[in-house]
């Protein structure tokens, strides 16, 4: 494949500082397959720090980058070594590329079109459409709940997209529902599987088992008041600085503290396998949705606007 290739990137120059810029992109090796891409989701937790420029030192980190790991699109291209095993117009799930010579890919999804090695990504349903840039946040979800030893959620705190498919998930793997902790009315709503309160109405203390998704690096304390003697805190979401807990409070309780961090294929595995079983859905949950040209808004509002649980973006008018 000696054709020169080129792509349309979502491009993060600095601190909000965002542009769409055509980008050249790396030959196709022997593994590779060329997708083009239909929908990309805008995370509000890592992609939002890169944008403001509070990430921190972080494998890769540094700017011009393409941010972006939620991508789905179609197979345009094979490289020889995978053309027996991926087909043209497949639909897949790609989890992000680094393709852009000089320009960073961190995480690198957000473009009309990626290089990446056939094994990272992964085939899907035509039924999911755009929902399947969901797919990171539910195996993300997956393996916070699937660790050895790890209780069910009882308490989860944050009602964004990634509490929800937490929620999801877990009932999806036969859990009893659990209790979800939102502050902010207007995301304080559930679909009837599980109860939504604000912390405050909710005189529980004794949760074996908080999964924060939050991303508040100053809520542990107050997690802490509602632990039960032996209890766990998992901390699911991502967060950009220092961590600190009172001891003797911990103490106390002889409480635990576990970090999920990225999901693995198995995780990914078991998502869709709950998927196509009927377990677990993914609507509801993309509420946002504008063409990838007004990129620079749908950031900007996916980050200010708290109605918006998750924007996608739209490639597929892309010039």
């Amino acid at each position: 494949m000696g054709q020169v290739m080129d792509t349309l990137a979502v491009v993060l120059e600095g601190p909000e500082r965002l542009a769409l810029a055509r980008l050249s992109l790396c030959e196709v090796a022997p593994e590779d397959v060329v997708v083009d891409i239909e929908w990309s989701g805008i995370s509000t937790g890592t992609e939002r720090l890169l944008w403001s420029g509070r990430m921190p030192p972080f494998p890769g980190m540094g700017y011009p980058l393409v941010p972006g790991y939620e991508s789905v699109g179609r197979i345009s291209a094979l490289g020889a070594a995978v053309a027996g095993t991926r087909r043209l117009g497949e639909r897949v799930f790609v989890p992000g590329a680094r393709c852009y010579g000089e320009v960073r890919g961190l995480f690198g999804g957000a473009a009309s079109r990626v290089v990446v090695p056939a094994a990272r990504v992964t085939a899907i349903d035509e039924s999911l459409g755009e929902s399947a840039v969901l797919l990171a946040l539910a195996a993300t979800a997956r393996h916070a709940l699937a660790a050895p030893g790890a209780r069910p959620p009882e308490l989860i705190v944050g009602h964004g997209v990634l509490g929800r498919l937490l929620a999801r998930v877990a009932l999806a793997e036969g859990a009893f529902a659990p209790t979800v902790w939102e502050r902010d009315a207007a995301r304080a709503r559930s679909d009837g599987l599980y109860t939504v309160v604000a912390p405050d109405d909710d005189p529980r203390r004794d949760y074996r088992a908080v999964y924060d998704v939050s991303g508040d690096a100053a809520i542990l304390d107050g997690l802490l008041d509602r632990l039960a003697p032996g209890g766990e805190i998992t901390l699911a979401g991502f967060y950009p600085g220092a961590l600190s807990f009172d001891f003797p409070k911990a103490f106390m309780r002889e409480a635990r503290f576990r970090i999920a961090a990225e999901w693995k294929d198995s995780d990914m595995k078991a998502v869709l396998a709950h998927i196509d079983a009927g377990r677990l859905s993914l609507d509801g949950l993309v509420t946002h949705r504008q063409d990838a040209a007004e990129a620079a808004q749908a950031y900007r509002r996916a980050f200010e606007d708290t109605a918006c649980l998750k924007m996608i973006l739209d490639w597929r008018h892309a010039a």
